[in-house]
């Protein structure tokens, strides 16, 4: 503690001597005054010699001056040069700040501290000194700057920019005017040829267009209503009347039979027509549903469907089919608001119900949908309708279809649109090859998102847009199958398989499977399949064992066909009836053109198709078995083989033993059968040592 008290007291002392004034306060005010008067020496001293630069400068002028004023006496011509810069042999006075002649310090008077270090860092020699060679190497920013104009002077160097005022107009200068031009720090100045630009005006971000490579990518634009049809107006007049007629005869016809009920209410629909039926106290619901024959006798309908209880009404339902079935245009759903309004951008057009209801459908909160009929029932059309609604909601990078269509005729004239994946798949080897790059994508989509730590599609995106990193966005896909027989006769186990692990998992992942059939047979539409795939829709079938089989109830034996189909969605207890849309091919043909046309190009994912034909290659290669090396390598040291010797050595059945030889036969190894005996082996031990190695470099 004594040596820190000692130390304290020093440094205080020391810092006293060095404030009042002692000796060593003295010396430092000294030492600094002859430090500054040596400065303002070098200065003055750079300032004459700027002067007398500028003396001699002059002194050089003067000759050329007057030898031009001769020759312009001598041929009294004025050039055109001179009368446009009239200014230009005139001599200006340069301005110069000068300094007083201050050689010491006492000299200058008394200077405050802040004043003497202003000084000291616009002398400094670092902050100030220009390149080697040039003149005025201590000029502290107060030499004079000079402006060369080219074409200024006589001798065709450069001059002086004489000050010319800028000229001001109210309106913009015209093309090849002259600009007056304004330069930091120097008056404005006229520069010849140019033209000055207007005013930018703003853009709107609708309008804007991306260049690249000298084209413009506009943004996508989504197909207008007007490119499909109207659909033909229905006229109602005069048809109150039979209603009304249909409707007493078919409480008569109850009444026949004692049964007490009573019309409430028709509503007549695009293709049926509906007569709620309120039966009395006391009479059973199953004694209307028997009378469903004697009920269409009575009425001379060609078909009826009985639905007991309508959902959500104490009534029962008596459907009748229509004389003439009004067709539902797809455009008046599309027109419609209820999907106009809808946020999902694979949301579909299904239908009219009977009440004249619009029926639109989210193919997310399916997620997955079963459609099946008989041959002319509607189905193409309604695959068709689903299409061209998901093109008028998406655009390219938001949706993205895989259409598989072993028929070739019915999805074939899709290809070229932007949003295709790949190109309709056409070969049921390759829609199997398909469907395992689907499973596949569907896995590493759910790995992303356990990095992006997300659940779902959506949430995914919103991440990723909201780190900026738009390149990681992912589309929702959809795949359409239109005819999933011929895909489960060419490879049935690998086809459900695919299907089932879709239907199961790929919710999440923003993958949706449309799978679509004739044949609704309980080989065609398995169990599994049913199990889990809810949402399904049933056109007219042949019996009612079809209908069970789509359905899980009867009742799409009834209907009448053209469009007439059985909407079931997911979480719905009983189906409703809708009549589908309708869209001709001309239509569909239209609004691919006008999409096409957005989209030159299209670009097709190539390692999608690459993966394809990969898995397609190896599944096309029917002929190979993972014994078939180890069975030639036993037959080339047997030097024979035979089908019972494989049998033994591999403990296999006959069946795949005999499959093992005929493999070998075919790549040459072995020779043909010869009756009971051992085939002989063609291949030397040499030669498969040889392969064998080869096989191993690759």
């Amino acid at each position: 503690m004594t040596g820190l008290y000692i130390l304290s007291i020093v440094v205080t002392l020391i810092s006293v001597m060095l404030v009042i004034n002692t000796p060593v306060s003295q010396f430092l005010d000294a030492w600094q005054e002859r430090r500054q008067a040596r400065k303002l020496a070098a200065a003055e001293a750079a300032i004459l010699e700027e002067e007398s630069w500028e003396e001699q400068e002059q002194a050089q002028k003067e000759p050329l001056a007057k030898e031009k004023g001769k020759r312009a006496a001598a041929s009294k011509i004025i050039t055109d040069h001179e009368k446009i810069h009239p200014f230009e042999n005139k001599e200006y006075k340069r301005s110069t700040i000068e300094l007083p002649p201050i050689s010491t310090a006492a000299a200058a008077g008394p200077v405050s501290g802040n004043q003497l270090k202003i000084l000291d860092y616009m002398k400094d020699e670092e902050l100030f000194e220009k390149a080697a060679g040039e003149k005025g190497k201590h000029d502290f920013g107060l030499e004079e700057i000079k402006i060369s104009v080219p074409g200024m002077g006589l001798d065709g160097e450069g001059a002086e920019a004489p000050a010319i005022k800028e000229y001001k107009s109210p309106e913009s200068p015209a093309k090849g005017e002259e600009a007056p031009v304004k330069t930091e720090g120097q008056e404005p100045v006229k520069a010849s040829g140019l033209t000055p630009q207007k005013e930018a005006a703003p853009v709107k971000v609708e309008e804007l267009n991306i260049k690249i490579g000298g084209t413009s990518l506009k943004p996508f634009q989504l197909p207008s209503s007007d490119l499909l049809a109207k659909g033909p107006s229905s006229n109602n007049m005069g048809e109150t009347e039979s209603l009304k007629a249909k409707a007493a005869k078919l409480e008569q016809t109850l009444k026949d039979f004692n049964v007490n009920a009573k019309v409430v209410q028709v509503t007549k629909g695009p293709a049926v027509t509906r007569y709620e039926i309120q039966p009395s106290t006391g009479v059973k619901v199953s004694s209307i549903v028997r009378l469903g024959d004697d009920i269409a006798l009575n009425l001379e309908a060609k078909s009826i469907r009985i639905e007991a209880p309508i959902p959500g009404k104490a009534a029962v339902g008596i459907e009748v089919e229509n004389d003439r079935v009004h067709l539902v245009a797809l455009r008046e759903i599309i027109e419609s608001s209820e999907f106009k309004t809808a946020k999902s951008k694979i949301t579909f057009a299904v239908g009219k119900d009977i009440a004249g209801k619009a029926i639109v459908a989210d193919l997310k909160s399916m997620p997955h949908m079963l459609i099946a009929g008989s041959t002319g029932s509607g189905k193409s059309v309604c695959i068709n309708s689903i299409i061209i609604s998901m093109l008028y909601k998406a655009k390219p990078d938001e949706v993205k279809f895989v259409l598989i269509d072993p028929k070739v005729v019915e999805l074939g004239n899709y290809n070229g649109i932007p949003h295709l994946l790949i190109p309709v798949v056409t070969d049921p080897s390759k829609a199997a090859a398909a469907l395992n790059w689907a499973v596949a994508e569907m896995t590493d989509r759910y790995k992303k998102f356990a990095e992006e730590g997300v659940r779902d599609l959506e949430s995914y995106n919103n991440s990723v847009k909201g780190k900026g990193e738009d390149d990681r966005f992912l589309p929702q896909i959809v795949i359409i199958i239109d005819e999933l027989a011929d895909l489960m006769m060419a490879a049935p186990s690998q086809v459900e398989e695919s299907i089932c692990r879709l239907a199961q998992m790929a919710r999440a992942a923003g993958m949706h499977l449309i799978v679509a059939t004739q044949r609704p047979s309980v080989d065609i539409i398995t169990g599994v399949i049913k199990a889990n795939i809810p949402s399904r829709i049933a056109f007219a079938v042949s019996s009612q064992f079809d209908s069970r089989t789509i359905l899980d109830m009867a009742g799409a034996e009834r209907l009448v066909g053209k469009g007439d189909m059985l909407f079931n969605p997911m979480g719905n207890a009983k189906p409703y009836r809708v009549q589908g849309t309708f869209i001709s091919d001309s239509e569909v043909h239209k609004v691919i053109e006008f999409v096409k046309s957005q989209s030159p190009e299209t670009e097709y994912a190539n390692d999608v198709i690459h993966s394809i034909e990969k898995v397609q290659t190896s599944a096309n290669d029917e002929d190979t078995d993972e014994l078939l090396s180890d069975a030639i390598e036993t037959v080339v040291r047997a030097k024979q083989a035979s089908v019972s010797m494989l049998q033994r050595r591999f403990r296999i059945g006959y069946n795949r033993a005999a499959r093992l030889v005929d493999m070998m036969e075919a790549r040459g190894i072995i020779g043909p059968a010869d009756g009971s005996r051992p085939r002989s082996v063609l291949m030397t031990e040499d030669e498969f040592l040889g392969l064998s190695a080869e096989t191993e470099d690759l």
